[in-house]
């Protein structure tokens, strides 16, 4: 029976963790990228070019966007992309943490049909299909319930509770942050945090495994207007992301300037 696209993407996964885990994150080679893109080491180019062969060997029509490799806007040709963050916290990677991740997905027509992100030093497997739900580690998972903004427990960077991005006062929030933003996305797909927000321009590659998981966990995602998320468009990113259960969500939202 031919392999389908969520094991591949599995199959890809754990080995991904076995070849980021020969490395140690603080003495691992490391370079800036141009235009301030943040740090990369040879594990994520080392993880990115065993991606690149095992996942494009198996789906040779499928386009490819990864943070790192060179754009092929030939990508756009294709029904289908795997879009791939070969570690998102990279920093995090570096610093000796275990909270960075390996989220590899797939799109079709700019909606992600299978998802992956996994995280080896924690040991913990995110996994979802269209239609099919999202688990961890084998075990179904749901997103939380809560319905009221004040109190809930957000995972957001510290700027995204700056005065001008509300249109009343700030919201009186429990705020949380973790490195990754996949990881972020996880998070809130388990029921472990209620929301997770960013309002900044946000690349595909960092979000689009979370996306079909919290999906498929009963979240709601959208960029920072509540407009649906695309993937896999020519320039590879969407304005920010809002996850949450839809009640929440719709709070989210309608607190925010647009």
């Amino acid at each position: 029976m031919p392999e389908t696209d969520l094991a591949l993407l599995i199959r890809a996964a754990h080995e991904a963790g076995t070849i980021a885990t020969r490395f140690t994150g603080p003495v691992a080679k490391r370079w800036d990228k141009s235009n301030g893109a943040g740090p990369v080491t040879e594990a994520d180019l080392a993880v990115n070019e065993m991606l690149q062969a095992t996942l494009r060997a198996a789906r040779p029509d499928y386009g490819w966007l990864s943070e790192e490799t060179e754009d092929d806007k030939t990508r756009l040709e294709h029904d289908r992309s795997f879009i791939i963050d070969p570690i998102d916290g990279t920093r995090s990677f570096i610093e000796g943490s275990k909270t960075w991740a390996h989220a590899l997905a797939i799109a079709e027509h700019g909606s992600i049909t299978a998802a992956v992100i996994y995280l080896p030093l924690l040991d913990k497997l995110y996994t979802a299909s269209a239609g099919a739900g999202a688990y961890l580690n084998g075990a179904p998972i749901r997103a939380g319930s809560r319905d009221n903004l004040t109190g809930a427990s957000i995972l957001a960077a510290k700027p995204t509770f700056a005065a001008e991005n509300w249109r009343g006062p700030v919201p009186d929030v429990s705020r949380v942050y973790r490195p990754s933003l996949a990881y972020r996305l996880s998070l809130v797909a388990e029921g472990r945090f209620d929301a997770m927000l960013t309002l900044r321009p946000t690349w595909e590659w960092d979000i689009a495994a979370g996306d079909l998981i919290l999906r498929e966990a009963g979240a709601h995602t959208s960029d920072r207007t509540g407009a649906g998320l695309q993937f896999n468009n020519p320039t590879p990113q969407v304005s920010g992301i809002i996850a949450a259960n839809p009640v929440l969500h719709r709070s989210v939202v309608s607190a925010l300037r647009p």
